[in-house]
C-alpha cells in the first residue's frame, strides 16, 4: 500500500507517519522510485502499536524508539528480548539503599520470592526494574505504617501470576517472535491500565457490597 492508504487504514495523518519514519519508529517502506514507497501489513501493525504507546501509554518518542529497538533485536533470546523491551518502559526512581525501610522491603520481597518459589525472579533481582519497583512500593507502605507481610503480598502475587500466564498465552497466539514481542509490549502498555481500572472497580463493588452506599 502507498502512504495515503496506510494513513487511511490507520487513521494516522501522513505528516505524522513521515515523522515516525524519520524518528525510526517505523521501518522504511520498500522504495518503488525516488519519491514513492510501498508499505505492508507489518507497517500497519507497528503503526498502530506506536500510536497506542504514545497516545494511551503517554510514552515519549525516545522511549518508544528504545522499546521497539529491543523488540526488533532478534539476536537476543526470547526472555531477554521481552525483558529488555519491558524494562525500557518508564520505571519508578531507584530506591535509596541506605534507607531502613528500603532495606526491610528487600528482606520482605526476598522472603516473598522464596515463599512463591520464584527462583527465576530471584535471579533477576539485581537487574530487574520490576523488582526495584516492588521494593519501592513495599518500603513506601512500611513508611506509612502499613505492614504488608509476606502472606498478604503472596495472595496478590499469585493473582498476578495468573494474569502473567494469560498474557503469555495471548502472546503465543501470534506467529512470529517479533509479533509476540509487540504483543507483550502492548500488554504492558495497555493491559496494566486495564488491570488497575479493574482493581479499582472491584474495590468499589466490594465496598458497596459490604457497606452499602451510605
Amino acid at each position: 500500500m502507498r502512504l495515503a492508504e496506510l494513513s487511511r487504514r490507520s487513521g494516522v495523518a501522513t505528516a505524522t507517519i513521515k515523522y515516525y519514519l524519520r524518528e525510526g519508529l517505523l521501518p522504511p517502506g520498500r522504495q518503488v522510485n525516488t519519491t514513492t514507497a510501498e508499505y505492508d501489513e507489518e507497517h500497519l501493525r507497528r503503526l498502530r502499536l506506536v500510536r497506542a504507546m504514545i497516545q494511551v501509554g503517554r510514552l515519549p518518542v525516545a522511549t518508544v524508539r528504545e522499546v521497539l529497538g529491543h523488540v526488533d533485536d532478534d539476536s537476543l533470546g526470547r526472555t531477554i528480548r521481552l525483558g529488555a523491551a519491558l524494562w525500557a518502559l518508564p520505571q519508578v526512581p531507584e530506591p535509596d539503599e541506605d534507607d531502613e525501610y528500603v532495606q526491610a522491603a528487600h528482606r520482605e520481597v526476598g522472603a516473598l520470592l522464596d515463599t512463591l518459589g520464584w527462583e527465576n525472579a530471584k535471579s533477576l533481582t539485581t537487574i530487574s526494574p520490576s523488582y526495584r519497583s516492588l521494593v519501592v512500593a513495599v518500603a513506601a507502605f512500611r513508611r506509612l505504617g502499613y505492614d504488608w507481610d509476606v502472606e498478604l503480598l503472596a495472595r496478590r502475587a499469585e493473582l498476578m501470576h495468573q494474569a502473567a500466564i494469560a498474557d503469555l498465552d495471548f502472546m503465543e497466539t501470534h506467529p512470529t517472535e517479533a509479533e509476540q514481542a509487540e504483543a507483550a509490549v502492548a500488554s504492558a502498555v495497555l493491559v496494566e491500565p486495564m488491570l488497575e481500572a479493574l482493581h479499582r472497580l472491584a474495590q468499589e463493588e466490594e465496598s458497596a457490597r459490604r457497606y452499602g452506599f451510605e
